[in-house]
């Protein structure tokens, strides 16, 4: 590809900066299968499942998304709710202290040929910013040493509170290339998360690069990845 075609890159962070999706796939199946074998079922909560049900999107549509697919009906419930309630809300919040456990206690280095294509695109002045779904993107950003590359962050809080739908809808990224001020046609979208390129594809930007971390070469073009790379050194 060529760089000079576009005019600002849209990341999403984990699995695409940083290693962070492991952990969040780590603390997605503690939750999900602690509360599948609480209530006597057998089949357990699978990475499968992390891909085709939550991977990318807001947590509590996650989980959702993940209750619906197994015919399990819970209360939404409230974001305030106790991690310990029996709740759509309250499943995500114990998934989110997890998370937020393994984040404090390992910390996070982002991939190494993330950082290599953030320092190119920086020695160029592009535009960058984070679009991602997690409320945790600040506290990642800032733990693994790459928060200075970015001038905006559209995370899952700030979403949130602006009304804003998350991924598979476009709305977050096109919101986040007009802070950068350029229309979503001059932005690349860097994603690994099928909901994601979806996000993309539908918002139709100039690029959308599917990371392949796991999801597979031929689930992301059919998401509508136009091109695909195991590692973003590869842009270089």
């Amino acid at each position: 590809m060529n760089w000079d075609d576009y005019s600002a890159a849209l990341f999403d962070l984990d699995g695409v900066v940083t290693p962070t999706a492991e952990v969040h796939m780590r603390a997605w199946s503690a939750m999900f299968n602690e509360f599948l074998t609480a209530r006597g079922v057998a089949e357990p909560y699978t990475d499968d499942d992390y891909f085709a049900h939550v991977d990318g999107k807001p947590r509590y549509e996650g989980v959702a998304a993940f209750l619906a697919s197994r015919g399990i009906d819970l209360p939404q419930g409230d974001p305030s709710d106790d991690p310990s309630a029996q709740t759509v809300c309250g499943l995500g919040n114990r998934k989110n202290d997890a998370f937020n456990e393994v984040l404090e206690a390992d910390g996070v280095q982002a991939y190494p040929g993330s950082v290599r294509l953030l320092e190119a695109l920086a020695a160029r002045s592009m535009p960058m910013a984070i679009v991602s779904s997690s409320n945790n993107a600040p506290a990642v950003l800032e733990t693994a040493g790459v928060a200075h590359f970015f001038s905006f962050v559209m995370h899952g809080g700030v979403a949130s509170e602006r009304g804003i739908a998350g991924k598979p809808a476009p709305d977050t990224f096109v919101v986040a290339a007009q802070e950068l001020g350029v229309t979503p046609a001059q932005a690349v979208v860097l994603e690994d998360a099928l909901s994601g390129v979806q996000a993309g594809a539908a918002g139709h930007f100039g690029l959308v690069i599917g990371v392949d971390r796991g999801a597979g070469t031929a689930a992301l073009t059919d998401a509508g990845a136009t091109l695909v790379v195991k590692d973003l050194e590869e842009l270089l």
